[in-house]
């Protein structure tokens, strides 16, 4: 039997410093650094959160629960985040808010297209943006009622994350498939990097994903990022 989170009726009353208290959140989303920042700023809003780093994940949850926000990163491991967008707009009874998420502003109109209520532009870090966003997308039947503050306050997810993030790639290179996961390494690391601010990351990422486009040698470009990845990984193993 199919266990359902409560509808947004039997929701706990929402405060100004608690603005989403009874939402659960379903965060679809393969990097850690990126999921412990909403984790944050759910908790800090009041919401409860679940996580899927994959398509397939995100069905398994999606079976047994049902979030109130399902928040999907476009490019994951498995597929198109979008392709799950579309699937849960179709869906009858329809999940209450569907955001997509992405570092690439210009991933936005492919989110609106496959029926996202809103987008989330990678990195988010500020809880009243964060709050803002989710809220404009509730049914109005369901919005708080009454003001409620507008919090600056960002919020800074735990270092050790990126460095799981940076393992785990190191980890796919490594692996025998590894250079049929090139295309995502690309995406997922420029994404890493952008949310964290490592330009230099970005640039070695960028540019393995553009040879990778215009059919280009990437032995080069590939080097340099697993020699990024050995100078940001290996700190922590010394310590």
């Amino acid at each position: 039997m199919t266990v359902k989170d409560k509808p947004l009726d039997m929701m706990p009353t929402a405060t100004a410093q608690r603005p989403l208290a009874g939402l659960t959140v379903l965060v679809v989303e393969d990097s850690r650094f990126a999921s412990e920042a909403l984790r944050l700023l759910c908790l800090r809003s009041g919401a409860r959160i679940r996580r899927a780093d994959t398509l397939h994940a995100a069905h398994r949850h999606l079976k047994v629960y049902r979030p109130n926000v399902v928040i999907v990163d476009l490019g994951l491991p498995d597929g198109s985040g979008t392709d799950l967008i579309a699937e849960l707009n179709n869906a009858r009874p329809r999940v209450d808010v569907i955001l997509g998420m992405s570092g690439d502003s210009g991933a936005e109109p492919l989110s609106e297209a496959a029926g996202a209520d809103g987008f989330i532009e990678k990195p988010i870090s500020n809880l009243g943006a964060f709050q803002e966003c989710v809220l404009s997308c509730l049914p109005d039947d369901f919005r708080p009622s009454g003001l409620h503050t507008v919090n600056d306050t960002d919020i800074a997810p735990d270092p050790e994350t990126l460095r799981d993030d940076f393992t785990h790639i190191a980890e796919i290179l490594t692996a025998d498939h590894g250079e049929n996961m090139l295309d995502y390494i690309a995406q997922f690391l420029s994404g890493i990097a952008r949310s964290s601010g490592d330009t230099e990351m970005e640039s070695a990422a960028q540019s393995l994903a553009f040879d990778r486009e215009q059919g280009l040698p990437f032995q080069t470009a590939l080097a340099r990022i697993e020699n990024l990845l050995r100078n940001r990984i290996e700190p922590r193993k010394a310590g």
